[in-house]
């Protein structure tokens, strides 16, 4: 009976752990209202996924201690002597998420939802030490003084809770979407006058990877770039991701004020209230493998704040971007967007809308590119410098890295831009597969020739990326800017994950959770060249608008990296502002 006693105790302290979870999820999301069906949804999702295993856990170290110990343990059903120890490491452990929730995603939350966040951990940590010393009390004065300990313990447990639900407050209504510009049907003026600026945007992509495999003579147009233009590290945002970043980069600001704070937008089975941020180093993701939350991807409507080739189109730039994450449903501009959900509509009934590609006249062109790129092949084409084979994901991202950039090149042969951007994905799919086989040997190492072949599939990848850079160099004319930007780098996990990717076989072994390092590299007539102080991947747009003599919005979390350019040219062009180029 004593150990059904000990169930009871652990269920309570399980659902104990449940509640904290959901005022972090909470607090991440702070425009849910406290008093809504998706609160209630929530905590029974994470009671069902949480609490039923913290209480395993819980009712496990009772029976160990029950084991190893001298004295019997026979609680009540309601025990105050074993919750007040429960409650003491449950409100700890809410409390170290909170502070660390706070830290990783500071720039995803406003000043008003980390001050508040701030406030709420503060409070359960108090709380936790409060909790710990009741258990302390009641282990050392035993039974006596009970009734007293459970009102003690009672208002702790409330109060654990109660304080950090005030702290974070109501509910604060989210920003409205970014408002389209309407734009003509004709919407490509021609070609603009001008310096062009093209733009290479890699997901994944490091520095410390390409400096010695330049150096060595292996990649010739990145050792160009690195020795006559000038590069820089560039800090990124968390969670780490192409939506999130990619639209910091586009927007110049932070997810806090863009609107797009994570992969995608999360619903609780059964809701239509969408949590746009789940906590971090608590496995939240299981909760969507697991169908508790549904995923839904981000799309153009997510966007608070304008990106750079609305800007541009507003100034009269023509642009081209392709393949730039929220980019659909597309949104006319003076050029051409190809959304990066194209390879996934292809056969669908939404590739015959205008949804994916603008201008209409771009879908035919679009189409043919992916067609005989598809029939040469599976556009598969062996390196110059080798061939390796790959498995299924490295594959298909290879294909659509090629498709993209063969439909780059068709686009802008009919219509020539003076702005053109264009990503390439496969270099971060690359890395999570073969990462671990490019560092010194760890747990888990294949043979001799399984570290060769993948070492090599890295290689190959960054070796496609250095042609696509050649040609684009051989492109340039006097005046031209060309960017190559990384919003992300890629890092071996954490040893506990590398512990767990062991045992689960899972063959991932690249991460950028803990938000690696980008990089920019600038090259031009007018790049001063050399390395730079770190910036951020937010500086990126102000600088490309500088750059094009446009003025950069004072709203913007990024600045304009005028140092990246020759004296001359910053001389003749100072930096000009306004208060916003709207939203």
């Amino acid at each position: 009976m004593r150990f059904l006693r000990m169930l009871t105790n652990s269920l309570i302290a399980g659902a104990l752990g449940a509640a904290y979870l959901t005022i972090v999820v909470m607090q991440l999301n702070p425009h849910v209202p406290w008093l809504s069906d998706t609160t209630w949804r929530l905590y029974a999702a994470l009671g069902l996924f949480y609490g039923i295993h913290l209480a395993v856990i819980f009712y496990l170290l009772l029976v160990a201690r029950e084991i190893i110990s001298m004295n019997a343990l026979s609680p009540g059903w309601v025990s105050v002597r074993v919750l007040a120890w429960l409650g003491a490491a449950s409100a700890a452990a809410a409390a170290a998420l909170m502070w660390s929730n706070v830290e990783g995603f500071a720039l995803a939350l406003d000043e008003t939802a980390v001050r508040r966040m701030t406030a709420g951990a503060a409070a359960t940590t108090a709380t936790a030490a409060v909790l710990l010393g009741l258990a302390a009390a009641h282990f050392s004065f035993g039974r006596r003084g009970s009734r007293v300990g459970a009102a003690l313990l009672t208002i702790a447990v409330f109060g654990s809770l109660a304080l950090p639900v005030a702290a974070r407050g109501p509910a604060v209504s989210a920003p409205p979407p970014a408002s389209p510009r309407s734009v003509e049907a004709s919407a490509y003026p021609g070609a603009s006058p001008g310096p062009r600026v093209v733009m290479f945007l890699l997901d994944g992509a490091s520095l410390d990877y390409i400096w010695p495999r330049a150096a060595g003579g292996r990649l010739p147009h990145f050792a160009r770039l690195l020795e006559s233009g000038a590069s820089m590290d560039l800090a990124t945002v968390r969670p780490t991701g192409p939506d999130p970043v990619w639209t910091s980069v586009a927007t110049g600001m932070y997810p806090s004020k863009n609107g797009v704070r994570a992969p995608a937008l999360y619903y609780v089975r059964g809701d239509s209230r969408p949590l746009t941020l789940l906590p971090d180093h608590c496995f939240s993701h299981a909760l969507v493998h697991l169908g508790f939350l549904r995923r839904e991807a981000n799309s153009s409507s997510s966007l608070r704040g304008r990106p750079l080739w609305s800007i541009l189109a507003d100034a009269g730039v023509s642009v081209g971007v392709v393949r730039w994450p929220l980019t659909y449903p597309v949104q006319p501009v003076r050029g051409f967007i190809l959304s990066d959900r194209f390879h996934e509509l292809i056969g669908s009934f939404f590739e015959l809308n205008d949804r994916a590609a603008f201008p209409p006249d771009a879908m035919p062109v679009v189409q043919q590119a992916f067609a005989e790129l598809g029939s040469a092949g599976d556009g598969m084409r062996a390196s110059d410098r080798g061939t390796v084979t790959r498995p299924g994901p490295e594959r298909s991202a290879e294909v659509r890295d090629r498709f993209y950039s063969r439909a780059m090149r068709d686009l802008y042969a009919n219509w020539p831009v003076q702005f053109a951007a264009v990503r390439y994905q496969g270099l971060d799919t690359v890395g999570h597969y073969n990462l671990r086989f490019t560092q010194p040997r760890e747990l888990g190492d294949g043979g001799e020739k399984e570290r060769r072949v993948r070492l090599q599939a890295v290689d190959d990848y960054y070796a496609f990326i250095d042609d696509e850079i050649g040609g684009a160099l051989a492109a340039l004319k006097p005046g031209d800017l060309f960017l190559v930007v990384s919003g992300f780098g890629m890092q071996s996990p954490s040893l506990a994950k590398t512990l767990i990717a062991w045992v689960l076989r899972d063959p991932m072994n690249g991460t950028h959770e803990r938000a690696p390092d980008g990089f920019l590299l600038a090259f031009g007539s007018a790049v001063e060249p050399g390395r730079r102080r770190r910036g951020s991947i937010v500086d990126v747009t102000p600088t490309v608008l500088y750059y094009l003599g446009l003025p950069v919005g004072r709203d913007m979390d990024g600045y304009a990296r005028a140092d990246l350019f020759r004296a001359s040219f910053a001389a003749a062009r100072p930096i000009a502002f306004v208060p916003s180029h709207g939203r």
